[in-house]
């Protein structure tokens, strides 16, 4: 990447490559990035984009940040985003958060469909520099204020069959009110009460792969399974693609001084080729590494009680049911994939059904199944059951990799304020926000939404709290995750 100095203040940064450069979930897309003075301007486009006030009476958005790279040094920092001065063409707009982190893009006016390209314009607040540029995205989708039930009286663990109010937010709910084995929740859980976005997706693995591109030599040894020095071509966290995980690392690092570089290589060939696997949920992840994820991208963990709200929204709860919202179940293993697919951006299965998710119970497991695609269901003629898609319109709640979610099963997961990512790690390559839960041991978190793996169903479910304390810090070829914010 070249950077030519402007005005012995900024420079003009080239994207080397930011999430959307390739197709993947809704072909988001992020290109023509230049900068000039403070203001870093590029094209944003992506597919399937809503914004409604029918049911389910919400929107999608993008949330963009952006990281910049000392010239001299080679690390790279968070942008804090000015308060003024950022502009978004028709049909978008720009709203900006508190903490200015980054910005939300998402439709200025009711109406469905795809977004075209268009210019956005953004005033960074940094040290003067000579400096690097990506810009990053990550396809959001908002859930309201409101009520929302929880439980749904048959599921395992299962929370009472309650509705949580804005009452139930401003004053706290007892463990005897709550059910399910939980402890005293305080006003300042993150209850699901409060409009929040959460990602529309688990994260990818060409997600994890431009987050590691980004780290220092020492992040990155401890944000993978390997050291960098490793051989080129050497898998980030298995060997081959076992259980469906491409992220190799393509450019071997210098002890302690310089990073390496990692691509998506599933194919084992030319890296980031179309079939290497870019779109598939990322796997393998411990805590620690999804902590270090959601707080370089400045969101944060989702609770138990947000995973619900989700999945159900407003709806009644119905007896067993499905983040899709009925019992329809149909199971598929990955080996389903249409071969002429896989590992590619349109991979699919045919099949057509109510309930459809990534899910095998089978003992005949093997390391050749693995997660799919995300929105793997989704097709322009689906409808939420055969999409498996939650109330809201977010993606593989039920199966694929487990979500890891706050608990409310214990005093840490209940101490938890929602406290976000700040965009920045510590020099290991850890998270650094204190009231999350431990980066060692992870206690304080559960896993909701089963995986693609797995021998029983019932934690598919959406009131499902089988596993809702089970500490998770460990490396799982079924784990994964996302994050909201």
């Amino acid at each position: 990447m070249k950077a030519l100095k402007l005005l012995s203040k900024w420079s003009i940064g080239l994207l080397l490559f930011g999430f959307g450069m390739t197709s993947y979930a809704n072909n988001l897309q992020i290109s023509g990035t230049a900068v000039t003075g403070s203001d870093i301007s590029f094209n944003i486009s992506w597919e399937n984009s809503w914004n409604t006030n029918l049911a389910p009476a919400n929107w999608d958005a993008v949330w963009v940040f952006v990281k910049y790279q000392d010239c001299a040094t080679g690390q790279w920092y968070h942008a804090t985003i000015a308060t003024t001065g950022n502009t978004a063409a028709s049909p978008l707009q720009v709203d900006m958060v508190t903490d200015a982190k980054g910005v939300f893009l998402r439709r200025s006016a009711l109406g469905g469909g795809n977004i075209p390209s268009t210019s956005i314009t953004l005033k960074l607040n940094i040290p003067a520099g000579t400096y690097n540029y990506k810009v990053f995205g990550v396809e959001m989708v908002n859930i309201p204020q409101g009520n929302f039930e929880l439980g749904d009286g048959v599921s395992v663990a299962k929370y009472n069959s309650i509705s949580v109010t804005s009452s139930s937010q401003s004053g706290g709910l007892s463990a005897a009110v709550l059910g399910g084995a939980s402890v005293n929740v305080p006003n300042t859980f993150p209850m699901g009460y409060n409009s929040f976005y959460s990602m529309k997706y688990e994260m990818t693995q060409e997600q994890y792969v431009e987050f590691l591109n980004t780290l220092t030599y020492d992040q990155q040894k401890e944000r993978t399974a390997i050291d960098p020095i490793a051989a080129a071509g050497t898998g980030a966290f298995t060997t081959g693609t076992q259980y469906r995980n491409g992220v190799k690392l393509i450019t071997t690092g210098s002890n302690s001084i310089l990073p390496g570089v990692f691509a998506c290589d599933a194919t084992n060939g030319i890296e980031n080729n179309t079939d290497d696997g870019q779109n598939i949920a990322m796997n393998w992840l411990s805590w620690a590494d999804l902590a270090a994820y959601l707080d370089w991208s400045a969101l944060r963990p989702m609770t138990e009680m947000e995973f619900e709200k989700i999945c159900r929204g407003p709806l009644a709860r119905v007896e067993g049911e499905y983040p899709w919202g009925t019992t329809d179940f149909n199971a598929y293993a990955s080996n389903s994939v249409v071969a002429a697919t896989a590992y590619k951006a349109d991979e699919n299965i045919a099949t057509v059904v109510n309930g459809r998710n990534l899910f095998n119970g089978s003992v005949s497991f093997q390391a050749t199944f693995g997660p799919v695609r995300v929105g793997l269901f989704a097709t322009s003629s689906s409808g939420r059951a055969s999409s498996g898609a939650a109330y809201y319109g977010v993606m593989e709640m039920s199966g694929n990799v487990w979500e890891r979610t706050v608990t409310t099963g214990n005093a840490i997961g209940a101490s938890f304020t929602g406290a976000l990512g700040n965009g920045e790690l510590t020099l290991l390559g850890d998270a650094d926000v204190a009231t999350w839960p431990s980066n060692t041991t992870g206690i304080g978190l559960g896993l909701r939404g089963n995986a693609y793996y797995n021998p029983s169903a019932n934690p598919s479910r959406t009131s499902d709290r089988s596993n809702a304390t089970t500490v998770s810090n460990t490396r799982n070829y079924t784990y994964g995750g996302r994050g909201v914010r």
